[in-house]
């Protein structure tokens, strides 16, 4: 058995849980999500606590039950407390500024950049350089911050540029300074 897809998943209070027509769907304070079954997978909702269940034993069914069982915990977490990801701007005259559900950055390119935020992501700039997104959906969240990194990642000489704030960027010496030339 997998280690991560026997684990059964709460359901806490205040979160409905609907299985039908090999849909999941998760209803809770924050919001609503949806997500397919994989087929190879079963769920057994019960009082309190759903869990995920695999056909077989074949390659594809044990790659499924922890997929799966990861995917519907996330849904589950996300309607209930939801997900957040911060990121930092590292640079001279670097910063955001929030534009209703768009970013505008000014990131040392010759022109500023708008970035379109996706209807399910929200994002709060703090001091100009700390944006921090929050949304309902794990994937999407992740997806939109490593989007949004990918602008201008971190250089390893200076470190300017977006970074994580959980993430260490591996600084490099500069170039050797005055070397005695023949």
């Amino acid at each position: 058995m997998s280690r991560i897809g026997k684990l059964p998943i709460t359901i806490p209070s205040g979160v409905k849980v609907n299985l039908s027509d090999g849909v999941l769907r998760v209803e809770g304070p924050k919001g609503k999500l949806a997500q397919t079954v994989p087929p190879l997978v079963d769920i057994a909702i019960e009082s309190g606590t759903l869990q995920v269940q695999r056909r077989d034993d074949g390659r594809q069914a044990r790659a499924m039950h922890g997929l799966a069982q990861r995917l519907i915990g996330n849904m589950v977490k996300g309607v209930h407390e939801g997900f957040s990801r911060t990121l930092e701007i590292i640079g001279v005259g670097y910063r955001a500024e929030p534009r209703g559900n768009s970013l505008f950055l000014n990131l040392g390119y010759s022109h500023p950049i708008l970035f379109q935020l996706p209807d399910a992501v929200k994002a709060k700039v703090e001091k100009q350089t700390v944006i921090t997104l929050e949304s309902i959906d794990c994937q999407l969240l992740g997806q939109t911050a490593a989007m949004i990194r990918g602008l201008r990642p971190p250089e390893p000489y200076k470190g300017k540029g977006i970074k994580y704030s959980d993430e260490k960027v591996r600084r490099k010496a500069g170039k050797a300074a005055g070397a005695a030339g023949g």
